[in-house]
């Protein structure tokens, strides 16, 4: 999925300005109105309201969605809050339903919960800004938010990567049990203001991915030699290393390449995104899984002085919606990833794991490009550790009952 971006000036940052977060109780709450699985197990706490999805307008009233804080949804029906209006620039095409079908969705909470009085205009890539200059163009105020993948930007700085996903890392439930309950956003908001001037919420995640499309047979490691394959961001960086020639070639430019033969290989997505695309009809075999992307975080960003002169009231608000669209869109992926996946078994399409030379080589390849980050960036390892930490003592659990109950039921 990920579109890797050059070199790009950077706008400093007030390093002491305070770092913004989402109450545990507020963030609870809006997990609540989405069960997305075992997201909710994970991400649950003792101190959260009762909460509805609130999805009814009420006119004049006030807003009927409800954030899951009832001290927070008391203090939105304050009359002398403000009207705002914003543009939402995105990363995505508007035929992507799903992820920007979350920018939208994200929009509408954020409209819902303030009784229309904060109003957030999505738009699809390149309306308003190009598609892969969303970071960029918040940092300069060129837009007042901006719905994309961090890891688009690592370019521009390699800890961008560690808000999205790293290559062999957490699934979606370990990324956001570590985002709000072990540090990660904390360490993320803080680089991000230091760094661009930005504030970032997880907004959205796509779930595992798959490996791509291939027009030639993986047997082993040998065979991703002289491999023409559009790939970008670190998973890119990783198959170089393993001798694959990465091209970084824009979404809408993928079937022609693969159809032409510019390409031998592509990733995008999963089997929704993939099939609505019509990958299928111009490859052979379709690889899994997508190590480079386990669990794929979305972003929105908004600049941090514009977040910073929000009423408290919006800036929770901001951030509930962000936690509402990050399981709204897990879970729709989830609900329509199954059917589409059925529908490429049905054709002419081979599904494969990776060799497993291939994965232990890429894991190998990552681990050295993660080692280099860090040893050069005392900011990417101080994150990079807590990530690594969280993700070790996840992996216990999550090898022990679920796996189990996951092995049984795939028998």
């Amino acid at each position: 999925m990920s579109e890797q971006l050059t070199e790009h000036e950077e706008v400093s940052a007030d390093p002491d300005a305070p770092t913004a977060g989402l109450s545990r109780r507020s963030f609870v709450g809006a997990l609540g109105v989405v069960a997305a699985g075992g997201l909710l197990a994970a991400c649950s706490g003792d101190d959260d309201d009762s909460v509805s999805s609130g999805t009814e307008a009420t006119g004049d009233s006030g807003p009927a969605a409800t954030t899951g804080d009832a001290d927070l949804d008391e203090a939105l029906q304050a009359s002398d809050l403000p009207e705002i209006e914003w543009d939402l620039a995105t990363s995505w095409p508007i035929v992507l339903d799903t992820i920007y079908g979350g920018a939208e969705f994200f929009a509408s909470r954020v409209s819902a919960l303030t009784g229309g009085r904060f109003t957030i205009n999505a738009a699809p890539g390149g309306e308003l800004v190009p598609a892969l200059e969303i970071l960029q163009s918040v940092q300069t105020g060129a837009v007042q938010a901006g719905h994309t993948a961090s890891y688009y930007y690592v370019g521009i700085d390699p800890i961008t990567q560690l808000s999205t996903a790293i290559p062999f890392g957490m699934n979606a439930r370990g990324h956001i049990s570590w985002m709000y309950e072990g540090g990660g956003l904390e360490l993320t908001q803080a680089a991000f203001r230091d760094r661009f001037g930005v504030v970032n919420f997880p907004a959205g995640n796509t779930g595992c991915q798959m490996g791509g499309w291939f027009n030639k047979e993986i047997n082993s490691v040998d065979d991703l030699g002289g491999l023409r394959m559009r790939i970008p961001g670190m998973g890119g960086q990783a198959l170089e290393k393993l001798g694959v020639s990465v091209q970084v070639i824009p979404g809408g430019e993928i079937y022609q390449s693969l159809e032409t033969g510019a390409i031998d290989a592509a990733e995008w997505v999963g089997p929704y995104d993939d099939l609505n695309q019509e990958f299928n009809k111009v490859t052979q075999f379709y690889y899994y899984p997508g190590w480079w992307e386990p669990g794929p975080s979305l972003d929105v960003y908004f600049p941090a002085d514009e977040f910073d002169s929000l009423p408290q009231e919006y800036q929770e608000v901001l951030a509930s919606a962000a936690a509402h669209s990050y399981t709204q869109m897990l879970a729709k992926y989830d609900t329509l990833n199954p059917p589409a996946l059925a529908t490429i078994k049905e054709g002419d399409i081979t599904v494969l794991p990776f060799p497993d030379d291939v994965m232990e080589a890429s894991a190998g390849a990552v681990q050295e490009i993660l080692d280099e980050n860090a040893a050069s960036d005392a900011g990417y390892k101080e994150i990079l550790d807590s990530y690594q930490a969280y993700q070790a003592g996840l992996g216990p659990w999550f090898g022990l009952a679920e796996k189990a109950m996951l092995d049984f039921l795939a028998e």
